[in-house]
């Protein structure tokens, strides 16, 4: 497997090249359209003034070219009748066309350098060929002769071009380098956080990130501590769970367990069994009411993709839910108000909303006692819909309502276990309102506790 560090050379020289490549193209585009002109009008104008020095001192054009092409100049003279002089370093192509001799023999000005053709990866600035030259007519004495010149650019730029490759070669060997050394910068907290997944993976969320940066890395970092504390909170929950439902099972089981070898004792008194035998009813009842109420939580927290909806009347549903309760309200005699008006639908799941209310109504009616009251009232503010169920019971103290919605929390555990809840039903509401994008909240006082259920109108 290649790291990380090395696909970074990779790409750093990868870069590099690309960028130089990209680089020569643009600079040679720009030489053909702009510069190339340029050199062709100069080096006609130095011709030029060779020509005339030449002219007006026959006698001494050797010694003038020989300066010439030492100062850095490549010369060739020609009679066109194969009298051919070079002066300064040998050309690499001697390519002139003959026309082109003969026109500057014949007065006109040669432009090689101008016409010289354009290509991506050739720049005719450093390309020795005689046709990479301009020409101008040379008049010595009754001789006529064609002048061709161009730089020598070895001689002219021989020491600046090492210079200038040096300084090339420098400069990308200690970016490549600092480029590299600079990554470690970026890399090492990448290397932090993939250590930090095994370890999660191996089930230990105690991580310790430096989170003092403030780019992406150290947004990532803080993100990666927040998961973990959420998945090490999450985790303790599931062990919680786990727990709870065993304690919940186990108490039952080991009831209806000793209940029915007692029941086997043939010599136990009829009364006494049939006391027992209710007693392992009563259990059974029990552990299948957790059951349901365990599959419907884990089906709920699976997804509620394909719930079915539909919209309906909150008025009536209270009605429905008022009648199964009917007599337990008689037998503790509570006086209910309901306050809703016939106005307000909701779109929802009709049986998942109506255990919400029967589970809300259900616990007012258990813990209230006798002779107290109970309030239903709901209005319509900002397309929500706002439920209130209030009683007046003794209320609730402050230190257990931040855990009501807990699974299996009870609040006196035990006047709740002798009464055969679960501790699942607040917290299956609290699911129920939350896929159906609502909210629920509770307050307590001494006068009594309120349950607030908020709800999207669709």
């Amino acid at each position: 497997m290649r790291s990380l560090y090395f696909r970074v050379f990779l790409i750093t020289i990868a870069v590099i090249l690309v960028s130089a490549m990209l680089g020569f193209l643009l600079s040679n585009i720009y030489y053909h359209a702009k510069l190339k002109s340029f050199n062709d009008e100069k080096l006609v104008g130095i011709a030029t003034q060779m020509k005339q020095f030449v002219e007006q001192e026959p006698a001494a054009v050797e010694h003038y070219l020989n300066n010439a092409a030492a100062l850095g100049y490549e010369i060739y003279v020609t009679d066109g009748k194969g009298n051919d002089q070079f002066y300064g370093r040998e050309f690499r192509q001697k390519d002139l066309d003959k026309q082109a001799v003969d026109r500057v023999l014949g007065g006109e000005v040669y432009h090689g350098v101008a016409e010289f053709p354009s290509k991506p990866f050739i720049t005719g600035f450093f390309d020795n060929q005689l046709s990479n030259t301009v020409g101008v007519h040379l008049q010595m004495g009754k001789a006529s002769y064609a002048l061709f010149i161009r730089p020598d650019v070895i001689l002219q730029f021989g020491e600046l071009r090492i210079f200038f490759a040096l300084i090339g070669a420098f400069t990308v060997a200690i970016s490549v380098l600092l480029f590299i050394i600079s990554t470690r910068y970026l890399v090492n907290p990448i290397e932090r956080l993939s250590e930090a997944t095994k370890r999660i993976a191996q089930g230990n969320y105690n991580l310790k990130l430096s989170t003092t940066r403030r780019d992406e890395i150290g947004q990532l970092a803080q993100h990666f501590m927040t998961m973990s504390r959420e998945l090490e909170r999450v985790d303790q929950a599931r062990q919680q769970f786990v727990s709870n439902v065993s304690h919940e099972i186990q108490s039952p089981l080991t009831s209806i367990q000793g209940f029915a070898q007692l029941v086997g004792d043939r010599d136990l008194p009829e009364q006494e069994r049939e006391h027992y035998a209710s007693i392992i009813e009563e259990e059974s009842r029990h552990l299948s009411l957790l059951s349901k109420q365990l599959l419907l939580l884990s089906s709920l927290e699976q997804g509620h993709e394909d719930l079915t909806k539909v919209r309906f009347s909150l008025r009536d549903q209270f009605r429905q839910a008022v009648q199964v309760l009917h007599w337990q309200l008689e037998e503790k005699e509570l006086l209910l108000r309901i306050s809703v008006p016939e106005s307000i639908q909701l779109y929802g799941n009709e049986v998942l909303l109506m255990q919400v209310w029967m589970n809300l109504l259900g616990n007012a009616v258990n813990h209230l006692p006798q002779g107290r009251s109970i309030e239903i009232r709901a209005e319509e503010t900002n397309a929500q819909c706002v439920i209130h169920i209030r009683d007046t019971g003794d209320g609730i103290a402050a230190e257990h309502l931040p855990f009501l919605f807990d699974r299996f929390y009870r609040v006196d555990r035990a006047r709740e276990r002798s009464s055969g809840r679960t501790g699942l039903g607040l917290a299956i509401v609290q699911k129920i309102i939350r896929i159906h994008d609502g909210t629920i909240e509770v307050s307590s006082s001494s006068e009594g506790t309120v349950f607030t259920v908020t709800l999207p109108q669709m």
